[in-house]
């Protein structure tokens, strides 16, 4: 038949064969799938079983979707009590029962001093149509059109979310914003001050003002000023605490409405429930997604009562009623919150820190190693190379693609990041176990070891298991931190 696609294996239900009708069928857009070449088919926690048997421990997480691993308990019981009840699945905004529970679990563990007076609007289902209705909300309740973005940041793929994007190779094919001022972002490492740690975040905070007051500075007061707490794609760079307070006290001063993207920092995963309330800070605006689905699409922002200009259907997306998500979000939220996963999380991520920290004093390949909770970036870098001026080496992206492969053989998922994708990120589950930590690292570090090897790949890994072999934990055999 014209356009029939024969797949090299024989058996037409195999990984081999789903992954080469992926390959000829879908967009050239797809990311994942490219250097992760898994077909997964089950999956319990932390554990992904691929197509051919093989079992991987999974820090990807669904990019930080993932807060209770996969198929939690908690989250299957409250789907299938949905399902069962027999209640509407697509509503629109109407009001239901299960968008009441699941409004009331969100706003217990919001900032109080934003729960109080805080509306919520249900967006599209992606994290990107929440920070659009964020700006767009921002730029009608204050008349203003310009915004505030950081150098690093990520805040999605649509338009005006890309254009408060740091990236400028994704943002090449959209039309520039000149509406967002670029302002940098601290970054320790590699510091655009050339001077790091508190006299770096100073400096920013400092210039930030400076531009605001400066009646020639060429900025135009702005409609809002949009931030992560943690930057993730940009490379698992937190923001300082104090620096933080700076730009809460610069735009409250300035009659600036402070937009937070918690939509990977949010629900636990940097050791508190949000990564604002490791600074103290009550934002205006909060843009949520990922994890407070509980595993499927859910976007919201949570804002100031006195933000809302919205007419009726001035932001709006079929599938923002999603019920399935916010019951499965419900049970998320009340789960982190009762077992405190998020207290699970500082603490196990700062153990993780630690070893990793230590890994780097043998590896003069490991730049930097940062992060808060569960949330953890580990820099790679050329140290074969010159550093710049500063003593920061440069990124080394091939290296980092080889440790990505190299995991991958030795049963373990992890992202890259970061400036020219030389950061591996790691996002476990908040429910990882300190057994199933310990596997992590250990194979991250052999993965590290190999992959600075001439010829990487070809050879076992230290505990016997070839180049295809992977991780001899099993989803089953391992219990889950704060499992009922």
């Amino acid at each position: 038949m014209p356009g029939q696609l024969t797949a090299p294996a024989e058996d037409f239900g195999s990984g081999e064969a789903i992954l080469y009708r992926q390959a000829q069928r879908e967009s050239a857009a797809r990311t994942y799938a490219r250097s992760l070449p898994v077909v997964p088919v089950r999956a319990r926690g932390m554990t992904v079983e691929g197509a051919d048997g093989r079992r991987y421990l999974d820090c990807l997480s669904g990019a930080g979707t993932l807060a209770l691993g996969h198929n939690h308990p908690a989250v299957l019981e409250a789907i299938r009590r949905v399902l069962d009840s027999g209640a509407p699945l697509h509503v629109l905004d109407l009001a239901t029962p299960v968008k009441d529970e699941f409004t009331t679990a969100l706003f217990e563990t919001l900032p109080p001093a934003l729960a109080d007076h805080g509306r919520i609007q249900f967006c599209g289902p992606a994290g990107t149509d929440a920070v659009e209705a964020a700006i767009k909300l921002a730029r009608i309740a204050t008349g203003r059109a310009g915004l505030l973005a950081f150098s690093g940041a990520y805040h999605g793929m649509t338009a005006a979310a890309l254009a408060a994007t740091g990236d400028t190779e994704a943002r090449a094919v959209v039309e520039s914003d000149s509406r967002v001022t670029r302002l940098p972002y601290p970054y320790d490492y590699r510091c655009p001050f050339g001077t790091g740690g508190e006299r770096g975040a100073e400096l920013s905070a400092r210039l930030t003002a400076s531009l605001l007051d400066d009646p020639k500075g060429g900025v135009q007061h702005p409609a809002a000023m949009l931030v992560e707490p943690v930057q993730g794609e940009g490379g698992v760079i937190p923001a300082p605490n104090d620096w933080l307070r700076r730009m809460r006290e610069i735009t409250a001063a300035r009659g600036i409405p402070l937009i937070a993207d918690e939509v990977q920092t949010g629900v636990g995963r940097t050791g508190t429930f949000w990564a604002v309330e490791r600074s103290g800070i009550v934002p205006d605006v909060m843009v949520l997604s990922k994890a407070i689905g509980g595993s499927l699409p859910l976007a919201v922002i949570v804002y100031r009562e006195e933000l809302d200009a919205w007419h009726p259907g001035a932001h709006a997306g079929t599938f923002r009623g999603n019920q399935l998500a916010m019951a499965a979000g419900t049970a998320t939220l009340r789960f982190v919150a009762r077992h405190a996963l998020h207290e699970r999380a500082e603490a196990v991520g700062s153990r993780m820190l630690c070893r990793l920290r230590g890994l780097a004093a043998h590896h003069s390949c490991i730049g930097d190693v940062r992060g808060h909770g569960l949330m953890i970036g580990v820099e790679l870098v050329d140290a074969d190379a010159a550093p710049d001026d500063y003593g920061a080496l440069p990124a080394a992206p091939r290296l980092a693609a080889r440790v990505q492969q190299e995991a991958l053989r030795r049963g373990l998922i992890i992202e890259l990041g970061g400036r020219h994708a030389s950061v591996v990120r790691l996002l476990p589950p908040l429910t990882i176990t300190d057994e199933q930590a310990e596997a992590v690292l250990d194979r991250l570090a052999d993965a590290i070891e190999a992959a600075g090897r001439p010829e990487s790949g070809s050879r076992s890994d230290s505990r016997g298991a070839t180049a295809t072999g992977v991780d001899p934990v099993r989803s089953g055999g391992v219990r889950t931190a704060g499992a009922p």
